[in-house]
Parts: structure tokens; sequence; C-alpha cells
């Protein structure tokens, strides 16, 4: 049975052979020192595929990595030999209408690291990337916190698409790492009015560490009603994290017309639905995230000012060697896992 490359032990060598691009390009060669698993990470691993994007084998994923720079070609641009950095895995053309309009995310031939048909994954020893695609990170990160940068700034892109008040009563379905990352980006920011639930108690319990206002899990309460009791007046924004058709569905009962929802989680399915009825009636504005735009900096900030998250967010590191243990144990939810990362 074919499975997914989850680890090479070579460098997939220059960037020019993953991806055209001009031969005076300021390129970063890099040594990575820590990846984290991602839910992208298992879906590619359990099902092959996110939508059209079809795994082709042989095939490496991964795209939450940090690691520390052993070469610069071309100009330096202040960043040095022997720096941790944090990676930005999307690459942008910087010409297409999309980059001028600032939408470096959704530009015409963006190119994805870990991506089926795009870029290699960074689940390896060496890569070499554009030079824009590193961020330095303050010499008090540890690599395992450098690697999280990049889901945190999923977290501070979906936050400031929700366009949020430090007033609004914020809803967010899902509280492993992407939600969790919402949530302090919510803090950070001002908003301290947050109501979550998860289907997994120890994650509730962890992002009660952080002080949310109420949580409560779906298998053992009705959600709608029990807010109801709690904030009659529903929820302003809603941030659902999970993929999850029933997660959706709770989403519009529990949000107040005029309230936005702001879909952040990747369905395992092609096609979602929702209830037009409520969704009319209830005017329910629907924003989807894709992936980050200029917030990688902005996430750097939030970990810099939520730091130590090891065993708060980052729970289980490993060995490359054990990379099949740690896939393992994300796919089962196993021993109170939030996030897992690999060091190499």
């Amino acid at each position: 049975m074919k499975t997914v490359k989850l680890i090479s032990k070579q460098a997939f060598g220059e960037f020019d052979e993953m991806m055209p691009v001009p031969d005076n390009i300021n390129k970063v060669l890099i040594k990575i020192a820590s990846i984290g698993v991602c839910g992208s990470d298992m879906h590619y691993f359990k099902h092959g595929r996110i939508g059209d994007q079809v795994v082709e084998y042989p095939y490496t994923i991964g795209h939450e990595a940090s690691g520390y720079i052993e070469k610069i070609y071309g100009d330096s641009f202040g960043l040095e030999v022997g720096q941790l950095v944090a990676i930005e895995p999307a690459v942008s053309c910087g010409q297409c209408d999309q980059c001028r309009a600032g939408r470096h995310h959704t530009c015409r031939h963006i190119q994805f690291m870990g991506a089926p048909g795009q870029i290699e994954g960074l689940m390896c020893e060496h890569v070499t990337v554009p030079i824009q695609n590193v961020f330095p990170v303050p010499e008090s990160f540890s690599p395992n916190e450098a690697a999280f940068v990049e889901p945190m700034s999923i977290g501070a892109y979906a936050v400031k698409l929700g366009q949020i008040s430090e007033n609004d009563n914020i809803g967010i379905i899902g509280v492993g790492p992407i939600g969790m990352s919402v949530l302090l980006s919510l803090k950070y920011w001002g908003n301290n009015r947050q109501y979550v639930w998860d289907k997994l108690d120890y994650r509730l319990e962890n992002a009660k560490k952080t002080g949310v206002l109420w949580s409560g899990n779906p298998d053992k309460i009705k959600i709608q009603k029990e807010l109801q009791k709690i904030i009659p007046e529903e929820l302003d924004v809603v941030f659902e994290c999970c993929g999850e058709q029933e997660a959706l569905d709770t989403a519009l009962e529990v949000l107040k017309p005029g309230g936005r929802l702001v879909i952040v989680g990747i369905p395992a399915e092609d096609r979602i639905s929702f209830d037009m009825g409520c969704l009319r009636r209830k005017e329910i504005s629907i924003i989807n995230v894709r992936r980050q735009n200029h917030s990688v900096e902005d996430a750097i900030k939030i970990v810099e000012h939520f730091r130590p998250l090891d065993d708060f967010l980052i729970t289980h590191t490993f060995n490359y060697d054990q990379t099949n243990e740690a896939f393992k144990l994300v796919n089962d939810y196993a021993d109170n896992v939030v996030k897992a990362v690999i060091k190499f």
C-alpha cells in the first residue's frame, strides 16, 4: 500500500528545481530544526487529498517549520548565518493582480510548501527558500516556538478578517492548535469575551487556562440551549476551527442577526451546506480564511507575548526517527495532544 513520504533525509536542492524562479533571486539555505504536525498534514496522511489537491507519490509533507540559516545567496537583507527563523510556506509571484492588490495568499501562481504538485514539504533536513519567506524570531524563542509561528499566523489573520471589537461576544468551535491561535490572537488584541466548545475535554481545560468566559462539550450538552441561558442576545462572531458540518450548523444557531461566521477549519468533504432560511433571516455574513496574509510578524509578537508555549500548546516533541509515532498520536488524539512537533 502506498503511504505518504513523511520525511526526507536529503535536501530537495535549490528552490529552482521545484519552481522556476529568476537566477538572481535571493535565497536562504536552512537547516530545519522543528516542524509541527498540522491538521492539513493529517488530511494528506489519512485521505491523500484536500479537495482537488491530490497526493502523487513520492511526496514530502510539512509546512510549519523553523530552522537555522546555513547560507545566504544574494542580498542578506539583515539576516545572518546561524540565526533562528520561522518559515512562511506560501510563495507568491509578486506580479499578478492578487499580489498587486496585497493579496499574496491568493496569488494566481502561488506555490505552497508541502502542497501536492507545488513545492516539496519541509519535513526534511535542509531546504532552500526565497529570502522573503524567512522571518527572524527573538533570541528567546525555542525552535518549537518558532515553528508555531506558522499556525499562529493563521489565527491572527482570521481575527483580522473578523473585524473584532473588544466588546464583541466571540464563539470558537474547536480549540486545537488553530482554535487556540484564534483565541490567543483575540486576547492579544484586547478581546476577552470568548465562549468555546470542543468534543475533547482536555482541550477545553487547556482553553480555560486563558480565561475564557465559558466552555462546553457538544457531546454532553446542547450548545445553543446553554448559551441562550448565558447570553440571550447571541454571539457577534463565531470562528469555526474544526471543519465539521455539525459545527457550521451550530454556528448559525448561536449567531445573532447580522453576525459573522469566520470559517477557518478545513472540511474533509468537498462540499458543505447551510440552512439558507436561517442564513437569510439572520443576514449572516460568511468569511472564508485562506491560510494567512501579511500576518507572520503579528504572529511572532503574539507568540512572544504568550511564551513559553511548551506544555500549553506544544505538548509533544518527537525526534525525526519517531515521525510515524507523532502522526499516530495526532491521528488518535492520544495523550492529551494539542500540538506535536518533530525535532531534527
